[in-house]
């Protein structure tokens, strides 16, 4: 059986303040992640600082940064077409490949242009050490453009919102905008694409028509795309379309509406939420009416009624306030920019949120602009009219809030102020 070799990577994550490994994707820890997908592939694994710690080892190797999200399809092609070149290589992209140039690109430096590729940070080899330099195994994404919606052409030269959508996923996480990426671009939008391609198979066929038959309902409503879990309790007006997957132990209220997304355990949706191709983590807790698009929200966080989250990223045991808005769309026509190691840089997205960190507290009636984050352990409230949140929220760069007492810190926050590195 294959080892694996994982290069650390200390750099944190802002607004989190945590290294990319222990932040959740899909509902894990980003370490889970890779263990999961990697669990028939590899028997033991080593965690070293650079490639002058690996030990000698006579066996096959899979070496990979730590904060690399990679999905089943992409590490089932790298390590299939590896074994049959049996020599040593290293994942790498086209200069064309859409999802790459458009999407991962931005707001990182991780994957690297080398002559005719873009090279990423995974390597194979039959034994080592190895003697001769890795040859480039090039991965094809398989993108497909999907559309987020149509607005109107006064807003977007083409009238239209895209994704790239990978069959193959490969995303370094440099920023925040990256863990957005991981669980919606890479995570049910990804699902949907690999959905796409499997309509054509007269099996997928067969399994849906048998599901329609028996269930009579649209085949986009059926069991065969929406997973549902144990002791779950869901209003028959809800509407869920796949491909969906709920978890345990969770309460869907009347006229909720879920559709292309990932629901955790223990999880209370009450009536009139809208969810759509995000992802909610253990614990969550969405009030009435509360409506999320392409959002994530980690384990054991709550967005209360009458909120609206599109493209946003919310920490663990957070809470935003009701009637709060996360706008996601530059009026002024320029692309949008957030922080990234203490300078703007473009995201690489037409519409995007913002991220609010761990253990915050956010008052109701908030308006934040798009790409603004809100550091882990900040309490934010409504004072003197600062309803509107136009800068990033930390104790470095708005000093200001916290001497109006707009903003706070949470007594709570058990993470560590002082320990950011750039």
């Amino acid at each position: 059986m294959m080892r694996k070799i994982i290069l650390q990577d200390r750099r944190r994550i802002s607004p989190f303040n945590e290294p990319a490994r222990d932040l959740r994707v899909l509902n894990k820890p980003l370490w889970l992640h890779q263990r999961d997908l990697l669990v028939k592939y590899c028997t033991n694994e080593f965690t070293v600082v650079s490639f002058e710690d690996i030990p000698p080892y006579d066996g096959e190797l899979l070496i990979y940064r730590a904060n690399i999200y990679f999905n089943e399809l992409l590490i089932q092609t790298f390590i299939e077409q590896a074994r049959r070149l049996n020599a040593p290589c290293r994942i790498a992209f086209r200069l064309d490949d859409p999802t790459i140039t458009q999407h991962i690109l931005h707001l990182q430096d991780d994957i690297k242009r080398k002559g005719d590729y873009y090279w990423g940070d995974m390597w194979y080899y039959p034994y080592w050490p190895a003697e001769i330099e890795p040859a480039p195994l090039v991965i094809d994404s398989e993108p497909l453009e999907l559309g987020l919606y149509n607005v109107p052409r006064y807003m977007v030269d083409s009238g239209d919102f895209v994704y790239q959508v990978p069959l193959r996923a490969f995303l370094p996480i440099c920023s925040w905008v990256h863990i957005l990426l991981a669980n919606t671009l890479c995570g049910p939008y990804s699902e949907a694409r690999r959905a796409l391609k499997e309509q054509y198979r007269w099996r997928f066929r067969l399994r849906i028509a048998l599901h329609v038959i028996w269930e009579r309902k649209h085949y986009m409503q059926t069991r065969a795309l929406v997973k549902i879990g144990k002791r779950c309790e869901i209003d028959p007006t809800a509407v869920i379309v796949g491909p969906t997957t709920i978890g345990n132990n969770v309460t869907i209220g009347p006229g909720a509406v879920i559709a292309q997304s990932l629901i955790g355990d223990n999880v209370n949706i009450m009536q009139g939420c809208q969810i759509f191709v995000s992802v909610v983590s253990d614990g969550c807790w969405l009030p009435m009416r509360a409506a999320l698009f392409a959002t994530t929200m980690m384990e054991n966080s709550t967005v209360a009624q009458n909120s609206c989250l599109q493209g946003c990223v919310i920490g663990r045991n957070s809470f935003i306030g009701a009637n709060t808005c996360f706008t996601d769309l530059n009026l002024l026509g320029h692309p949008i920019r957030t922080m990234n190691r203490g300078r703007l840089q473009e995201v690489g997205l037409p519409i995007v949120g913002g991220a609010v960190g761990h253990d915050c507290r956010l008052g109701s009636g908030l308006v934040i602009y798009p790409a603004r984050t809100i550091e882990s352990g900040t309490i934010l409230v409504y004072r003197d009219g600062h309803t509107t949140i136009e800068r990033n929220v930390s104790r470095r760069e708005t000093p200001e809030l916290w001497e109006k007492g707009v903003a706070h810190t949470n007594p709570n926050y058990r993470g560590d102020w002082d320990a950011w590195e750039d």
